[in-house]
């Protein structure tokens, strides 16, 4: 098999073919670090790598293997990570010229649960600068801009850039990525691939950079949905160094996978989610809805509750406070520092007066009480959009020459950033692509902690269109 030919096999197949010696994991490891280098310098999605560490770590998977011990089931499989989640010893910039040297004292809970399942962590991944920047498409005026695979002159999404440039370009099997206002569903519909933002509080946020708080919500990125659910098996569960994770048990992700979802209730937002929806996505998501239906799923039109649209407005109350409060320091002792979009934002939450903050998360609880009790008495699963336009080039979203960037973002994050305020589980999924030949996603929103449920649907659908097997024609 070639170097292209192992690119190309998904997470799932590569553990598989690894823990059964088709493939060692030296080999799997210098193929991806090649493309690293020779691929991910064109994409600039690439924030560090340590080659010989990594191929160190693979002749030790390998030897485990020999000996009859496999770790567990992501053994000798190599993964690249948005550059926030700390790893004691090395380098954690944040896209940032602010930690351009910052080397943490401790690991994040997300990566030493990889590395138990026997993961290799060979490469850090570029990312917005500080997960925020002032740019949802993904630009960074410190280190540069990501470039999406599929045409290098159109954004990936951010603020998980890197994440979703690298795996769509096959230079890694998977990748860890964050979500605080849609930072890794809209990479993920922006590269057609798969990407998971799980519950709030189903993972743990120790040892990953603080943006805000109480929205943060670290998830995978992937190829597949069969990936999405094995990476996100590993990663899922409570965490007494984050006092917000959740005790409940941890299901068998990939347990329902093949169950198919005849007679599952999908339903179809009246309000609230298509109000900038372009004609072209409008006509490929109305096609997913259609293939859902094909694919055994009963679809229901539902009224959204008013209330959602206070959601997003308290989301980015909620942003400003906790994420100004995290670089208050910064912004007193350096503020030259940072991109001029990200200083601007961080600086706007030293503004707002405690009593708006309480109350805004105090209106949290009731919120997703009458979303929940509204839309999940009439259906299982709700359809929506991710990016409600046809993504444009890195030139013509660039937030330095745009006079009205921030009602633009606004609008790009429109269908996202009520979730992560809400705190609910959403599945990104690729739909086709547009007149352009860039990818457009879907997202499966379901209920609290029913992440099986948007994996096993997202795998109904993906069995139904197939495409998550699209790959964009980059070579070496």
């Amino acid at each position: 098999m070639n170097d292209v030919e192992l690119a190309e096999l998904n997470l799932t197949e590569i553990s598989a073919g690894i823990a059964a010696k088709q493939y060692s994991s030296v080999e799997i490891t210098r193929n991806c670090l090649d493309r690293l280098t020779e691929i991910g310098d064109r994409l600039n999605c690439v924030a560090g790598t340590d080659p010989d560490l990594a191929l160190a770590d693979a002749r030790k998977a390998d030897a485990d293997i020999a000996s009859g011990h496999i770790r567990g089931p992501l053994h000798g499989v190599p993964l690249g990570h948005k550059d926030m989640f700390f790893r004691a010893g090395r380098v954690s910039a944040c896209g940032s010229r602010i930690l351009a040297e910052f080397v943490p004292n401790h690991t994040a809970t997300v990566l030493t649960r990889l590395d138990a399942a026997g993961a290799l962590d060979i490469a850090r991944l570029s990312m917005v600068e500080f997960a925020t920047g002032g740019s949802v498409f993904g630009h960074n005026t410190i280190t540069g801009t990501p470039r999406n695979p599929w045409n290098r002159d159109y954004v990936t999404g951010g603020s998980s850039s890197g994440s979703g440039s690298a795996v769509a370009a096959r230079l890694v099997y998977g990748a860890l990525a964050s979500d605080t206002g849609g930072s890794l569903r809209i990479p993920a519909s922006c590269c057609g691939l798969v990407g998971i933002k799980p519950t709030y509080g189903r993972v743990s946020r120790h040892g990953a950079m603080p943006l805000a708080f109480s929205l943060d919500h670290p998830g995978v990125i992937t190829r597949t949905v069969s990936d999405c659910a094995l990476l996100f098996s590993v990663i899922a569960g409570h965490d007494p160094n984050d006092p917000r994770s959740s005790a409940r048990p941890v299901p068998d992700y990939q347990a329902a996978l093949e169950q198919g979802i005849g007679g599952l209730r999908i339903g179809i937002p009246n309000n609230y989610f298509y109000g900038y929806v372009d004609a072209e996505i409008g006509k490929i998501l109305a096609t997913s809805i259609a293939d859902l239906r094909s694919a055994g799923a009963v679809i229901v039109p539902v009224d959204i509750p008013l209330s959602f649209a206070r959601a997003s407005f308290l989301n980015s109350l909620v942003f400003h406070v906790e994420a100004g409060r995290v670089h208050s320091k910064w912004l007193r002792d350096c503020p030259e520092d940072y991109g001029p979009q990200t200083s601007d934002r961080f600086v706007a939450g030293l503004h707002f007066p405690a009593t708006r903050y309480l109350e805004a998360l105090n209106l949290r609880t009731t919120l997703l009480a009458d979303f929940v009790d509204t839309v999940f008495d009439k259906v299982d699963i709700l359809h929506a959009p991710v990016v409600p336009v046809p993504l444009p080039t890195i030139e013509a979203s660039d937030p330095a020459h745009l006079m009205d960037y921030a009602d633009y973002s606004a609008q790009i994050s429109h269908c996202t950033r009520p979730l992560n305020f809400l705190g609910l589980p959403a599945l990104s999924l690729p739909a086709g692509f547009d007149a352009n030949g860039l990818p457009v996603g879907f997202q499966l929103i379901g209920r609290p902690f029913d992440e099986t449920m948007l994996f096993r649907a997202g795998r109904g659908y993906e069995r139904e269109t197939n495409w998550t097997s699209a790959a964009p024609t980059l070579s070496k």
